[in-house]
């Protein structure tokens, strides 16, 4: 979970959270960006303990902030990390005697010093005790500060996380549990990333594994669409890097070129046809009218959408009658990376109207759905499977239509049979 110092805890952070803590995932924080003005450590605590109910224990503490950061004091390891130059190019790590070292002193200062002291004292009266149990059922989130820009704290944030991270564990699927130790591969795509390398236009399907070993050139099962297929390149990222990678094991993320046959939660198995449990999705709650400026370029328009809905960055409806396309994401920030995707990677510019609606509800009817049925204080739109939606603007209109409409049921999202 990444905090930033000034902003603190953001709409976004907040729904990805709550589908880590139904599921019992471990949340490791990072509050980055301490090299500029920001809150306290201590509000930046108390804020994930009131707005997300998880307690915190920081791992590191703050020596001094903004312009007068100067290193992070690892709690565990009684150790300082100290910026050295004016520039803050190098990163000294120093071995000391406890936070109230004169080491530290010498190093970073009486103010800071005396500052770090304080702090350190408050929270060893008042703090959470680290609780390894704790940090594996995401009760208690540990908490690593540092500047990602300055790649200041980064290192030790991700030491840590690969110690104290739980191992790969069983996966649910139509068949039981899939245990990482089963000999049989399986696996299952959860993100798909179209244009990685502009140069080739490439598309990437990222896989997980969950059981067995992954070889390069293996013959796998692609259930979903019920046929073998080889996977003959696999490879493995690091920021622009690729490399070929030649076996992989459970929790390992490989990415496969992806030819256009493969959607997100598709499994890739040599177990039979069992499928994975569904991967969490969001109900959107901000939604546009999207319209290109060039009709010239409808075709490279639709390729884009396309692309980037089965990507899962955004969800797109198209108006009962009318065939307006309206689309759906759960933050604003979506539709600013849909449009610099859309100019950069199809050429298109597209421009957006921003539309009232704020819930998104998928109808299963006991009879067959009757599109003037479900135009009561809202508007009925198709999914991309031509599924019925309905776009209300507000609670009220919601709760009228689902009191005119007793056969009916309203999803969050579409269901499984529906999709």
């Amino acid at each position: 979970m990444l905090i930033d110092v000034a902003k603190g805890v953001e709409t976004q952070t907040t729904k990805l959270f709550q589908v880590c803590a139904k599921r019992g995932i471990p949340i490791f924080t990072f509050i980055n960006k301490l090299d500029r003005e920001g809150r306290s450590p201590f509000d930046l605590m108390e804020e994930l303990e009131q707005v997300l109910g998880i307690r915190s224990v920081p791992m590191n503490w703050p020596i001094g902030s903004g312009r007068e950061l100067c290193g992070v004091y690892d709690r565990m390891k009684n150790q300082v990390e100290l910026f050295q130059g004016d520039d803050h190019s190098v990163i000294k790590v120093q071995k000391v005697d406890g936070y109230r070292d004169p080491i530290i002193r010498e190093m970073a200062g009486e103010y800071l010093h005396d500052q770090l002291c304080q702090d350190l004292e408050l929270l060893d009266v008042a703090g959470d005790a680290f609780d390894y149990e704790k940090v594996l059922s995401g009760e208690l989130t540990p908490v690593f500060f540092g500047s990602a820009i300055n790649n200041f704290g980064v290192q030790t944030f991700l030491d840590n996380f690969l110690d104290l991270a739980p191992k790969p564990e069983p996966r649910r699927s139509t068949t039981g549990l899939v245990e990482p130790m089963d000999e049989k591969f399986t696996g299952y795509v959860f993100k798909i990333q179209a244009n990685m390398n502009p140069a080739h236009r490439d598309r990437i399907a990222f896989l997980r594994i969950v059981s067995g070993k992954f070889e390069r050139g293996m013959s796998v099962k692609h259930v979903r669409a019920g046929k073998d297929i080889k996977l003959a390149q696999p490879q493995q990222f690091l920021a622009q890097d690729r490399d070929i990678v030649e076996e992989a094991y459970p929790g390992d993320i490989i990415g496969l070129f992806d030819p256009g046959i493969f959607r997100i939660g598709d499994t890739l198995s040599q177990a039979g046809d069992l499928e994975f449990d569904e991967l969490p999705t969001f109900s959107p709650e901000i939604f546009a009218k999207v319209s290109i400026k060039n009709a010239l370029k409808s075709k490279q328009f639709q390729k884009g959408v396309d692309q980037l809905t089965e990507e899962g960055m955004i969800q797109v409806f198209r108006t009962v009658n009318f065939d307006d396309i309206l689309l759906g994401v759960v933050g604003q920030l979506q539709f600013e990376v849909f449009e610099y995707r859309m100019k950069g990677e199809y050429g298109v510019d597209v421009q957006l109207q921003r539309m009232p609606y704020q819930f998104a509800r998928w109808i299963v009817d006991d009879a067959k759905p009757d599109a003037s049925k479900f135009r009561i204080n809202s508007t009925l739109v198709t999914d991309k499977k031509g599924n019925f939606v309905v776009l209300f603007e507000n609670e009220y209109a919601m709760r009228t239509a689902m009191d005119k409409n007793p056969t009916a049921t309203f999803l969050e999202m579409a269901p499984k049979a529906l999709l």
